[in-house]
């Protein structure tokens, strides 16, 4: 395979971070620095800044209830709670995208540093499901309409592809990923966020799983997530008043993580009304 992909896969970085790795002749391969593009061959020594690189792993993809309060980072020295601390160790293990310290619902974590550059690319417009709780209540129409045709932020506009009034706030159907774009999409709209859950990730709902619970994904739902980057992205129906009010974070989510794995019955299987 590439030598990008091979970083990738081995959970060094995503691949367009590995391409900067190798352009900045930190990669070498049987000790020769490596251009972009390299194959690498069955028996190829790589290392990064001198350290070898093991072959790439079993990919691990774990989907977590994140609950409220918890960080998701690694490197935060001041961060009191971390989602690392919920789920099993797997070197190379890290988010797919972020929730911010007080947004609840799926967090997606893998070791697969491709697949994380697949969901999280632009390009590729991977849908995520938020269900929002607003300090002046259920959204108007008008402002359902305004969020689906775009409004103004900082750092460029933004849309969302649904936008649906429900009690005490919307759903939400969004495929970017900025820092707190859903808090401040509704903040320009006169909705401040109360509340805000990730209800799915592409084809990957929160189902069953309980604040801090977690559950390995099966071949097939990852197989399920590749192909969701490939395919041109289709708002899910959100349109249903019967939904499931995702639990709140509270006591019970800082329990070891042996006893936070969620049963199989709050997999795949275990749909979600949104």
């Amino acid at each position: 395979m590439r030598l990008q992909q091979f970083l990738a896969r081995a959970g060094i970085a995503s691949r367009r971070k590995a391409e900067a790795l190798i352009r900045a002749g930190r990669v070498t391969i049987n000790g020769e620095v490596a251009e972009l593009g390299r194959v690498v061959q069955p028996g190829d020594v790589v290392r990064l800044d001198g350290e070898r690189v093991n072959p790439p792993r079993k990919t691990v993809v774990i989907a977590l209830n994140k609950p409220r309060g918890y960080t998701t980072t690694h490197e935060d020295p001041h961060a009191e709670k971390r989602v690392y601390s919920l789920v099993p160790a797997h070197p190379g293990l890290h988010a797919v995208g972020r929730l911010d310290k007080e947004t609840e619902g799926l967090l997606l974590l893998t070791n697969d540093g491709q697949l994380t550059q697949l969901l999280t690319h632009p390009r590729n417009q991977v849908p995520k499901v938020y269900r929002a709780w607003c300090k002046n209540g259920r959204l108007s129409l008008e402002a359902c309409r305004r969020l689906e045709q775009g409004v103004a932020l900082e750092d460029g506009p933004a849309k969302a592809l649904r936008a649906i009034p429900a009690r005490g706030g919307a759903r939400l159907v969004l495929t970017e990923g900025r820092k707190r774009e859903v808090r401040r999409m509704l903040a320009r709209v006169g909705y401040p966020v109360e509340r805000l859950v990730r209800l799915a990730v592409g084809p990957i709902e929160l189902g069953g799983l309980e604040p801090g619970q977690w559950r390995y994904l099966s071949p097939g739902e990852v197989r399920l997530l590749r192909q969701s980057a490939h395919t041109r992205p289709a708002a899910p129906d959100v349109e249903s008043e019967r939904e499931r009010v995702p639990k709140r974070s509270g006591k019970g989510t800082d329990q070891p993580r042996t006893d936070r794995r969620a049963h199989p019955s709050a997999g795949a299987g275990d749909k979600t009304r949104l």
